[in-house]
């Protein structure tokens, strides 16, 4: 994305971030992970800071985003081509409604998925290289957190917080899922895996941490 900003010291010698265009970034992870926390927690660190910020997620709250909830609580079934290619309208239209017009204003934008998502949970029953030719027009965000959570405790977290279980909440699914986040995680740079076997705390300091590093970088190159 195209923006501009710097991190200044006020007269209390607190950082103060700086921004004239947004910052796009997404949170991603297996199925009680805890991106939904970190993501609140980015949120309030930036809103601390002065930073304009909005959150949102995917699948979303519109129109194909609720069939797309129906679909993996099990309401209604659609084949494996139909779902994910819901995924990926919701995704456009996401993008075209929301994402892009608050990123021009200079907001940082937080979406809790992206289609990073799509391409991890459809490997389960769709070709890879077909996901990502669906995905490819999509922009890529500034900054994807990765949360990396073995699949047996994110199933124990889901069991504690949940009665049911949704359509990829199984052990071995989530196994298989997590080796395509590695494989992705390995061929984008700007996705930092981010160890999520710690107190939310520490996690949210090392996210932190690497969105300051990220403004910095940027700040010397303009």
């Amino acid at each position: 994305m195209a923006w501009c900003c710097q991190i200044v010291d006020n007269k209390f010698r607190q950082k103060v971030i700086i921004m004239e265009k947004g910052v796009f970034i997404a949170f991603e992870g297996l199925d009680g992970s805890g991106s939904s926390t970190q993501t609140s927690m980015l949120k309030d660190y930036l809103a601390k800071k002065g930073v304009k910020n909005h959150v949102t997620k995917e699948p979303t709250n519109n129109l194909i985003g609720g069939l797309i909830r129906g679909a993996l609580t099990k309401e209604w079934r659609a084949s494996n081509a139909c779902f994910q290619l819901l995924f990926c309208a919701d995704r456009a239209h996401h993008l075209d409604r929301e994402i892009m017009p608050t990123l021009e204003k200079g907001t940082v934008v937080i979406t809790d998925r992206y289609f990073f998502s799509t391409i991890a949970f459809g490997s389960l029953d769709c070709d890879v290289g077909w996901l990502r030719s669906l995905n490819m027009p999509f922009p890529v965000p500034d900054i994807v957190y990765l949360i990396k959570v073995p699949p047996e405790e994110c199933i124990k977290r889901i069991g504690s917080s949940r009665v049911e279980f949704e359509l990829f909440e199984e052990t071995e699914k989530l196994k298989k899922v997590w080796q395509t986040y590695e494989r992705l995680a390995a061929e984008y740079p700007n996705i930092h895996v981010v160890d999520g076997i710690r107190s939310k705390e520490d996690i949210h300091n090392d996210i932190v941490r690497i969105f300051e590093e990220y403004v910095v970088k940027k700040q010397k190159k303009l």
